[in-house]
């Protein structure tokens, strides 16, 4: 499994941002996919989650800011990103669970000015 993330990069707040994240592999279509991310001296906090089905969960801080959704027939990973806040600065990373193994991607940086 590769997990390859895209999209990230300098915003203003309030501002936007959609990150991808393609996924190889056939286990995509039955595993749970997430986004995690990590802000400097933090640990990795997981911020979105959505099942094979497409019920997805999110974290408190971004509940009504961010939408997770995925695509199974290209195996993509999305999290649009809304009302950006500086300390939504960090790296984002997607992850993939699949039979009691974990897998993710580099990530790629997002980072919000006040």
């Amino acid at each position: 499994v590769q997990l390859v993330e895209s999209g990230g990069g300098f915003v203003q707040a309030g501002g936007s941002l959609r990150l991808s994240c393609a996924a190889s592999g056939s286990i995509f279509i039955s595993a749970a996919m997430a986004w995690y991310r990590q802000a400097p001296g933090k640990q990795r906090e997981l911020v979105a989650r959505i099942t094979s089905g497409g019920s997805a969960n999110y974290v408190g801080t971004v509940q009504g800011r961010f939408t997770i959704s995925r695509d199974n027939a290209k195996k993509m990973l999305y999290l649009q990103m809304n009302s950006l806040k500086p300390e939504d600065t960090a790296v984002y990373s997607c992850g993939l669970s699949f039979g009691g193994s974990n897998y993710w991607g580099r990530g790629t940086q997002v980072t919000v000015s006040s």
